[in-house]
């Protein structure tokens, strides 16, 4: 389980260091600070896959951040299914910023990872928890029988929330 609070957090944060490289990118054509936020992004995405939020960097972060608040859980598989889609969208903008590919397809990737980055920080809405819970509906991957709450109900089988 996670706490949503902290995953929204850590999203916010991570959207933050993403404007900022975008920005660079976009605006002074400079592309070495998207170059090593995607390199951090990418770390950051195999920590929360491979061993939990609360050891990544920005789960440490947001972990202190909302240390106040009631925590608000959530499944594990369909956040680190989002996550897992997070590694790979990071991997190819690894390979695709280090390896001197400028211009439209870096910054279309970056863009839809800063909008994936705000609707989970922001309105609350994993569009990877989403399309979990649609595999999950058809057959094509398993429920967490767990412990199974995702926000908007996207973890739901039968339609109850």
């Amino acid at each position: 389980m996670f706490d949503e609070n902290q995953v929204r957090a850590a999203a916010g944060l991570t959207m933050v260091l993403g404007a900022v490289a975008f920005a660079y990118a976009y605006l002074a054509r400079v592309y070495v600070p998207i170059q090593i936020v995607t390199i951090v992004f990418f770390i950051e995405f195999l920590i929360r896959v491979t061993v939990g939020l609360k050891y990544s960097p920005m789960g440490l972060l947001a972990r202190w951040m909302t240390r106040r608040q009631a925590p608000q859980w959530a499944s594990a598989k369909p956040k680190r299914f989002a996550w897992t889609l997070g590694l790979v969208m990071s991997l190819a903008m690894v390979i695709i910023t280090n390896s001197g590919i400028r211009g439209a397809l870096p910054l279309t990737i970056c863009l839809i990872c800063l909008t994936l980055m705000w609707l989970e920080a922001v309105l609350g809405l994993c569009l990877g928890c989403e399309i979990h819970g649609l595999m999950v509906r058809r057959g094509w991957a398993t429920k967490d029988e767990a412990f199974e709450i995702c926000g908007h109900g996207a973890c739901t089988i039968d339609g109850r929330r």
